[in-house]
């Protein structure tokens, strides 16, 4: 199973992950947010890492700003993780591919918020709802999507942590998961905000895909 760090502040944690057997490395570019990217990495830095690929997240954030941090990050793919319209989001993924992010709540129905994105996004991500923007932490319901015709690769997020490894597994084998294209993992793995704990991440994508 494909598995995305996201949060990713520090150079010498960034050279690890490919050798970990992590897909993705996730790079926040929201300035309120506690691992905003640029509090220990540079463009330059980002964008010489060539060996996993690059997923820059952004909030609201102005059209040129994206493609102009695509370009000089080298990213291979964008989330959008605010209020983006599917004009907006048609229009980014003219230029690189894009991960539509939904915060979810109990009482959302999943079918009809990713309607409008269907033809205009690359892949969705499903996150816990939450005050602000970005992630929670808090555990997401994955039993919502358990009915849902999702039509699209998706990651799954929302408060992953160390021990859901088999949880994981038996999700993975539900016919929604045909789609599940990765899992998203952050704040469980930390020592501190955009801090990772690579021991934690190492042990969690090992036991993840030795079933």
């Amino acid at each position: 199973m494909r598995v995305k760090v996201c949060g990713m502040t520090l150079p010498e944690q960034l050279e690890q992950l490919g050798s970990l057997g992590v897909t993705f490395a996730g790079f926040i570019f929201y300035p309120k947010s506690p691992r905003y990217v640029f509090k220990g990495l540079t463009t330059s830095q980002i964008r010489k890492e060539n060996n996993i690929n690059k997923v820059g997240v952004f909030v609201n954030a102005p059209i040129e700003e994206v493609l102009h941090m695509v370009d000089e990050c080298r990213l291979h793919m964008v989330q959008l993780h605010g209020d983006e319209s599917p004009k907006y989001c048609e229009k980014i993924a003219d230029y690189v591919s894009v991960v539509k992010a939904f915060r979810i709540s109990e009482s959302d129905n999943i079918e009809w918020m990713i309607r409008n994105y269907m033809d205009v996004c690359d892949m969705f991500m499903f996150d816990t709802m939450g005050a602000g923007y970005g992630g929670t932490g808090v555990k997401f319901n994955w039993n919502m999507l358990k009915d849902a015709t999702i039509g699209k690769p998706f990651f799954l997020s929302g408060g992953i942590e160390p021990g859901d490894e088999d949880r994981l597994n038996e999700f993975a084998a539900l016919p929604v998961a045909k789609a599940l294209f990765a899992v998203d993992i952050n704040s469980k793995f930390e020592i501190s905000p955009g801090i990772k704990d690579m021991a934690k991440v190492k042990d969690f994508v090992t036991k993840l895909n030795s079933k």
